[in-house]
């Protein structure tokens, strides 16, 4: 879609505007965001397209789109999807070794569940390899509970955080103000720092990691703004 804007501004409910039209999310719903900064933030998006519409270049919006239209309509659905995560969360599967890269991961992941432990008041089941281990029922439901109590827009940007990092702990974490984006990102890549360190890393996974961390970058962003 070609640009057919002028101007771009925002609205006493903070919905962003095109020549005073409300912009509109995918579900026809006006774009209402629910601080200042994260308003902004979409706005100046609007403001920097260029001939066409590309929405690769508007990750803001797209999870603004997202928490005000499909996680909005049935956040309970959405939160367990992203809390099913904890079923198999990535702090929880060691290496057997070498010595120092399980002493690594020790550092960065032992500190985090201990955070949950007490935060949560939960138990995890921790294991060497990649074999499935179970974790408790009441540990499940707590964590999915911890899920479902952030709003629309919350959900929205830790969506990106848990799915790429493969741990719902680092995701609450992040959320929550334990850990900040790069710590976050730090703990989740140990196994693949690694084994670049080792054997190094041909150009095409450097380029989809790269492309990773930023969509994992966009997500802390829109945190950020919340």
């Amino acid at each position: 879609m070609k640009r057919f804007w002028t101007d771009v501004a925002i609205d006493a409910d903070r919905v962003v505007t095109l020549d005073g039209k409300p912009v509109r999310t995918p579900g026809r719903r006006p774009l209402a965001l629910p601080t200042d900064a994260l308003a902004q933030a979409v706005a100046e998006e609007w403001r920097n397209v260029g001939e066409t519409i590309d929405p690769r270049t508007m990750p803001l919006t797209g999870l603004a789109n997202a928490a005000t239209d499909p996680i909005a309509n049935d956040p309970a659905q959405f939160a367990a999807r992203l809390a099913a995560y904890g079923e198999s969360d990535l702090l929880c599967y060691r290496a057997d070794g070498p010595p120092p890269l399980v002493e690594r991961q020790a550092a960065r992941w032992d500190p985090l569940l201990d955070w949950a432990r007490a935060r949560y008041d939960v138990t995890f089941a921790v294991t060497a390899g990649v074999m499935h281990v179970a974790q408790a029922p009441a540990t499940i439901a707590r964590l999915h509970e911890a899920v479902a109590a952030h709003d629309d827009f919350h959900l929205a940007g830790l969506s990106p955080v848990v799915t790429l990092t493969g741990s719902l702990v680092i995701g609450l974490a992040l959320v929550e103000g334990e850990i900040d984006g790069d710590a976050a990102w730090a703990a989740a890549g140990i196994d693949e720092d690694w084994s670049i360190e080792m054997w190094g890393e041909d150009w095409q996974a450097a380029q989809l990691r790269e492309l990773k961390r930023q969509e994992f970058a966009r997500g802390v962003a829109f945190l950020g703004m919340l």
